[in-house]
Protein backbone atom coordinates (compact mmCIF):
# COMPACT_ATOMS: atom_id res chain seq x y z
CA UNK A 1 0.00 0.00 0.00
CA UNK A 2 1.11 3.62 -0.94
CA UNK A 3 -0.46 6.71 0.62
CA UNK A 4 0.33 9.95 -1.73
CA UNK A 5 -0.88 13.38 -1.04
CA UNK A 6 -1.59 15.06 -4.40
CA UNK A 7 -0.08 18.08 -4.95
CA UNK A 8 -0.74 21.04 -7.02
CA UNK A 9 2.43 20.08 -9.42
CA UNK A 10 0.24 16.65 -9.72
CA UNK A 11 -2.81 18.73 -10.87
CA UNK A 12 -3.08 19.12 -14.83
CA UNK A 13 -6.20 20.56 -15.56
CA UNK A 14 -8.52 23.31 -14.24
CA UNK A 15 -10.12 22.76 -10.84
CA UNK A 16 -6.92 21.61 -9.67
CA UNK A 17 -7.88 18.11 -11.16
CA UNK A 18 -4.98 15.25 -11.39
CA UNK A 19 -4.23 13.44 -14.48
CA UNK A 20 -5.51 10.12 -14.29
CA UNK A 21 -2.28 8.67 -16.05
CA UNK A 22 -0.42 9.61 -12.04
CA UNK A 23 -3.13 6.91 -10.89
CA UNK A 24 -1.49 4.66 -13.30
CA UNK A 25 2.17 5.55 -11.42
CA UNK A 26 1.11 4.72 -8.33
CA UNK A 27 -0.19 1.26 -9.28
CA UNK A 28 3.04 0.90 -11.01
CA UNK A 29 5.02 1.63 -7.98
CA UNK A 30 2.87 -1.08 -6.17
CA UNK A 31 3.50 -3.49 -8.83
CA UNK A 32 7.23 -3.04 -8.58
CA UNK A 33 7.13 -3.04 -4.48
CA UNK A 34 4.49 -6.54 -4.74
CA UNK A 35 7.47 -8.12 -7.33
CA UNK A 36 10.42 -7.29 -5.54
CA UNK A 37 8.36 -9.13 -2.09
CA UNK A 38 7.61 -12.13 -4.40
CA UNK A 39 10.43 -12.44 -6.36
CA UNK A 40 13.48 -10.63 -5.40
CA UNK A 41 13.35 -8.34 -8.73
CA UNK A 42 11.48 -5.18 -9.94
CA UNK A 43 10.70 -6.93 -12.78
CA UNK A 44 8.75 -5.20 -16.23
CA UNK A 45 4.78 -3.94 -16.26
CA UNK A 46 4.26 -5.04 -19.71
CA UNK A 47 0.19 -4.36 -19.87
CA UNK A 48 -2.74 -3.36 -18.15
CA UNK A 49 -6.00 -5.23 -19.72
CA UNK A 50 -8.46 -2.80 -17.87
CA UNK A 51 -8.20 0.76 -16.50
CA UNK A 52 -11.60 2.53 -14.90
CA UNK A 53 -11.82 6.16 -13.89
CA UNK A 54 -14.51 6.48 -10.91
CA UNK A 55 -14.21 9.43 -8.93
CA UNK A 56 -12.31 12.78 -9.68
CA UNK A 57 -8.71 13.86 -7.62
CA UNK A 58 -7.97 16.90 -6.81
CA UNK A 59 -4.81 18.43 -5.44
CA UNK A 60 -4.14 18.19 -1.66
CA UNK A 61 -6.44 14.41 -1.96
CA UNK A 62 -4.75 12.09 -0.10
CA UNK A 63 -4.75 8.76 -2.29
CA UNK A 64 -4.06 5.37 -0.71
CA UNK A 65 -2.87 2.53 -3.93
CA UNK A 66 -3.22 -1.12 -3.00
CA UNK A 67 -2.40 -4.01 -5.19
CA UNK A 68 -2.04 -7.70 -5.55
CA UNK A 69 -0.61 -10.47 -7.41
CA UNK A 70 -3.62 -12.93 -8.38
CA UNK A 71 -1.84 -15.40 -10.61
CA UNK A 72 1.40 -16.37 -10.90
CA UNK A 73 2.71 -18.22 -14.36
CA UNK A 74 6.54 -19.07 -15.29
CA UNK A 75 7.11 -15.13 -15.87
CA UNK A 76 4.34 -13.34 -15.30
CA UNK A 77 2.50 -12.12 -12.69
CA UNK A 78 -1.62 -11.13 -13.03
CA UNK A 79 -2.02 -8.29 -10.61
CA UNK A 80 -5.09 -6.08 -9.33
CA UNK A 81 -4.93 -2.85 -8.22
CA UNK A 82 -7.47 0.10 -6.44
CA UNK A 83 -6.85 3.75 -5.48
CA UNK A 84 -8.82 5.36 -2.94
CA UNK A 85 -9.55 8.58 -1.70
CA UNK A 86 -9.00 8.41 1.89
CA UNK A 87 -8.48 12.77 2.51
CA UNK A 88 -10.10 15.71 1.30
CA UNK A 89 -9.05 19.32 1.85
CA UNK A 90 -11.47 21.52 3.22
CA UNK A 91 -10.58 25.21 1.70
CA UNK A 92 -14.37 26.42 2.35
CA UNK A 93 -13.26 26.28 6.18
CA UNK A 94 -10.09 27.64 6.14
CA UNK A 95 -6.53 26.98 3.94
CA UNK A 96 -5.00 24.02 5.93
CA UNK A 97 -8.33 22.36 7.17
CA UNK A 98 -8.61 18.74 6.00
CA UNK A 99 -11.03 15.85 6.24
CA UNK A 100 -10.31 12.07 7.27
CA UNK A 101 -13.46 10.51 4.89
CA UNK A 102 -15.51 7.78 7.14
CA UNK A 103 -15.49 5.36 4.48
CA UNK A 104 -12.57 5.87 1.33
CA UNK A 105 -14.14 7.00 -2.14
CA UNK A 106 -12.49 4.18 -4.47
CA UNK A 107 -11.23 6.70 -7.55
CA UNK A 108 -9.50 3.83 -9.50
CA UNK A 109 -9.51 0.48 -10.30
CA UNK A 110 -7.09 -1.41 -12.83
CA UNK A 111 -5.45 -5.38 -13.46
CA UNK A 112 -2.62 -5.69 -15.59
CA UNK A 113 0.90 -8.28 -15.85
CA UNK A 114 3.94 -7.85 -15.28
CA UNK A 115 6.76 -9.98 -15.90
CA UNK A 116 9.76 -11.32 -14.25
CA UNK A 117 12.41 -13.11 -16.14
CA UNK A 118 13.47 -16.46 -15.39
CA UNK A 119 17.08 -15.56 -14.70
CA UNK A 120 15.67 -12.41 -12.56
CA UNK A 121 13.44 -14.53 -10.16
CA UNK A 122 15.58 -14.73 -6.64
CA UNK A 123 12.82 -15.99 -4.69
Amino acid sequence: MIRLRMSSADAHYGGNLVDGAKMLQLFGDVATELLIINDGDEGLFVAYDNVEFLAPVYAGDYIEAVGEITNIGNSSRKMTFEARKVIVPRPDISASAADVLAEPIVVCKASGTCVVPKNCQRK
